[in-house]
């Protein structure tokens, strides 16, 4: 289905709630400014001409989508389904939606095609045209479409597999009577490709069993009946769920003539650039089993700093506090289970205690003379925060609420699920150990679990001080968003500041500066709208203070100090399972340095794993790195193929979102894109099998007349506008690095914004940085990173073909052999192209800008 964290509409648009409640929570969320998006003052915009409307790109005229199912091509058309929310736009009512295209760029949205019923949601899948009638389905004249889709049982929440079949070429289905034909009582059985195998005479079947990691093959003659073959996993990158698999044969670049075969596996969360993402492995398939490529990892070697291999710590270690005993650990710690991905004997190990224990571990000083420092690490995913305090002492202040009575306190309100409440006495029945609070209570609205919804409001008061602090943890799911979980400040009935948790029990300080609202009067909301995944939020000791207060130290972290700083720093993954990690020290050498690895965290989660410190001339690679992604961007999900496409040619198109964020995006009356198709091929890279990407050759029907052309322009060290506008864009350049540190060229230039592409010459990675691409407050992930992908420059030079639309960047290096792939949300205005250089001289060898037509009439019909 493509989420292993779906974001579920809000209680109060289903049956679950009493009318008394709706009420109640609709009377309180009065009080709150609505956010701008949903402002009925000004007639909506055409329809596909709204703010951030992708104009080549498939979307919805309205509603949620996400994953691409059902690809497949029948008598002249490209059949996009897709998974669709006929009633919203959050994630819902999962229903197949569907349009058909000609040419895979002009496109025409027809009714839903297989819609959910009180029985069964219907979750993602795939389609064939069964052409010798093997189903019965249909007739030798006429043969069906099947669909073949993962119903989840709305009674037990099971997942199963079933079929739709059209005699109409995909106009209607009907849902096969028989339903189910594959059922293993699994809630995580799911996402069926389905593919003729010609060499068997059958039908095969790859399918996600998405907890263990595993893909499973089963074979069939006739769609209905299925034979279980084999498993494959896990594999490579396991950090989530394993979703929407597609295995696939295509031409073997290093022997002519044969066939490589290609099995991609969607992950949530745990991709290259985090969130949710696509990865592939390459290798043999017989009829039965897929055996991959890969071979087993060897690390480099280089000078030990530390490999915890003894009875005691190694020489010049010490330890403080209590959190790794007297000694290295062998394995688990009693109490805990499953650490995995050491090496050797023994390891750092800060469960000793529990996760309530803290302390340190700490190497002697040594002199920094190998450009990498390579080690394991597992553990608690809680980084590193620069000057972050240890310790609870409360900031100067004096105290507005600190959740001690059997009430929330005096004047305070409550509404929904809270009505009749009170504080919580630390961690409720089911919830993971809630950690960083205050005395003995708190605010923690995981009452009923994540399905209690709400408000908890403070009586008024006068704002007479600098600064508000106060703890925050549990979801993150910020105000002014669908569904949030937020603690807001409001003067005069507007929400003027807002915090929300980090989808962590532990909580820590927000500070809001409330200088420019001296003497008035203000009111404290603790929102909780969601009964999704970490759909709560604890709030305790909230105080009027002259100055902001210092997070707190809770971190889970291995540290670099150099000079009395921390220079870098690691937390692991929230996984009992080490891999390695490498810092590149190119720009210390010759520092004396030390190691501090940091229990600061008596929370879930709260210790750190830690093995094999060296120092070498290579970087180790994370299992992660060692995967082979589709794309290194975080907008690309749930990515398959099309069954039955012309000429042989196996395209592929891919959900434009991620699920850290995807219910977040600004986006309205639709929510979510799909990636352009992009057409795939095997290439020889170093001796690799490397899958290349480039768009389908159909785009080219859109470029405008005049292009824009730019030769060889030299960048000494700084920015160039170029002549080149475009708020959608087709770009080709070639760029060459010179002396230059990074290089390249900025696109929706303007107000303050740009998104850069660009390469980095000291990590050899090109990145599309959006930091600055215009509206990134909706959540605080999405432009948290600059996603990276390592590439050797081709012929000592860039190559760059990038697609820009109103709300996404794709970019396609050196010939498609790696993709990026970024939602971006600046303002209209912001169209301008830039080239740049930094570090030094670099030169734009040539460009060629087009825009883009827009594949839409004014009436929201394609073309």
């Amino acid at each position: 289905m493509g989420s292993t964290v779906p974001r579920p509409s809000r209680r109060a648009r289903r049956n679950a709630v009493a009318g008394a409640a709706i009420a109640a929570m609709a009377s309180a969320l009065l009080a709150f400014t609505a956010p701008a998006h949903a402002s009925t003052a000004t007639p909506p915009p055409a329809p596909h001409t709204e703010t951030y409307r992708p104009q080549f790109h498939f979307t919805p005229q309205h509603n949620w989508m996400n994953d691409p199912n059902g690809l497949v091509y029948y008598k002249g058309e490209y059949h996009l389904f897709f998974q669709y929310n006929p009633t919203g736009n959050t994630w819902g009512n999962m229903s197949w939606g569907h349009a058909v295209s000609k040419d895979l760029v002009h496109w025409t949205e027809l009714p839903v095609a297989i819609p959910q019923d009180t029985e069964e949601m219907v979750f993602s899948g795939s389609a064939v045209v069964d052409t010798n009638d093997t189903s019965g389905f249909g007739t030798p004249g006429n043969p069906a479409i099947v669909a073949i889709y993962t119903s989840l049982d709305k009674a037990t929440g099971q997942q199963k597999q079933s079929l739709a079949y059209s005699t109409d070429d995909g106009r209607t289905f009907i849902k096969y009577a028989g339903n189910p034909v594959l059922d293993i009582g699994s809630f995580n059985f799911r996402d069926p490709k389905v593919f003729w195998y010609a060499a068997g005479n059958e039908w095969l079947m790859a399918a996600a069993l998405s907890d263990q990691h595993k893909v499973t093959f089963y074979s069939s003659a006739d769609l209905k009946h299925w034979t279980h073959l084999s498993d494959f996993g896990p594999a490579n990158a396991t950090g989530g769920a394993w979703e929407c698999p597609d295995l696939f044969p295509i031409a073997d670049p290093q022997n002519p003539g044969k066939q490589k075969w290609v099995l991609v596996v969607n992950v949530n969360p745990g991709s290259i650039a985090g969130g949710s993402g696509t990865q592939y492995f390459t290798g043999d398939f017989d009829g039965t089993t897929f055996t991959a490529d890969d071979t087993p990892y060897v690390p480099p070697t280089g000078t030990s700093l530390g490999d915890f291999d003894g009875a005691t710590w190694d020489a010049g270690w010490t330890t403080s506090g209590a959190a790794f005993g007297t000694g290295p650990t062998p394995g688990n710690a009693p109490g805990q289970g499953g650490v995995t991905g050491y090496i050797g004997a023994g390891l750092a190990n800060s469960y000793n205690g529990f996760d309530g224990a803290t302390g340190s571990l700490t190497s002697s000083n040594f002199t920094i003379d190998q450009p990498y420092l390579n080690f394991l690490v597992g553990g608690g995913n809680h980084p590193y925060v620069p000057g972050s305090v240890v310790g609870n002492a409360l900031p100067a202040g004096t105290t507005f609420a600190d959740f001690e009575g059997p009430t929330y306190g005096t004047g305070w309100t409550t509404t929904g699920d809270f009505v009749g409440t009170g504080p919580a006495p630390g961690t409720w029945p089911g919830q993971n150990q809630v950690s960083g609070y205050v005395g003995n209570q708190l605010v923690n609205t995981f009452i009923n679990g994540d399905q209690s919804e709400g408000s908890i409001t403070s009586p008024a008061f006068t704002i007479s001080s600098n600064y508000i602090n106060l703890l925050v943890g549990g979801g993150r799911h910020p105000w002014g968003v669908s569904d949030p979980t937020s603690v807001n400040l409001v003067v005069d009935g507007k929400v003027v500041a807002s915090a929300t948790g980090r989808n962590d029990e532990a909580l820590d300080w927000a500070d809001w500066d409330v200088s420019a609202y001296t003497g008035k009067s203000a009111t404290i909301q603790i929102v909780d709208q969601n009964s999704g995944g970490w759909g709560h939020i604890n709030v305790d000791q909230i105080m009027f203070s002259p100055q902001p207060s210092a997070p707190r130290a809770v971190d889970t972290s291995v540290r670099l100090i150099v000079d009395g700083n921390v220079v870098r720093t690691a937390t692991g993954p929230n996984s009992e399972s080490l891999d390695w990690n490498s810092w590149n020290l190119s720009d210390l050498q010759g520092k004396t340095a030390h190691i501090e690895v940091v229990d600061n965290n008596t929370g879930g989660w709260g210790h750190i794993l830690a093995d094999q410190f060296s120092l070498a001339g290579v970087a180790a690679q994370s299992v992660i790195q060692r995967a082979h992604w589709i794309d290194f961007g975080k907008d690309d999900y749930a990515a398959v193929t099309y069954n039955d496409a012309p000429g042989g040619k196996r395209i592929m198109i891919g959900w434009m979102n991620n699920w850290d964020y995807g219910g977040s995006i600004p986006t309205s009356p639709w929510r979510s894109a799909m990636t352009i198709p992009r057409e795939l091929s095997l290439e020889d890279v170093d001796g690799q099998d490397v899958l290349v990407q480039k768009p389908v050759t159909q785009l080219d029907q859109l470029k405008t007349a005049p292009s824009s052309h730019v030769q060889n322009l030299s960048l000494p060290n700084r920015t160039a506008t170029l002549d080149a506008r475009g708020d959608t864009a087709d770009i080709d350049a070639v760029l060459a690095p010179g002396t230059a540190t990074t290089f390249g060229l900025n696109v929706r230039v303007g107000n303050g914004q740009q998104t850069s592409i660009g390469y980095d010459t000291t990590t050899g990675e090109v990145y599309v940085d959006r930091t600055k691409s215009g509206d990134v407050s909706f959540d605080p992930s999405f432009a948290a990173d600059t996603q990276r992908a390592p590439l050797k420059l081709q012929d000592g030079k860039l190559k760059l073909h990038i697609l820009v639309d109103w709300s996404s960047v794709e970019v396609f290096a050196n010939d498609g052999k790696v993709l990026i792939t970024d939602q971006i949300f600046p303002d209209p205005a912001s169209t301008g192209i830039n080239a740049f250089a930094t570090g030094g001289t670099a030169s734009l060898v040539s460009l060629t800008v087009h825009q883009m037509s827009s594949t839409w009439t004014r009436s929201g019909d394609a073309r």
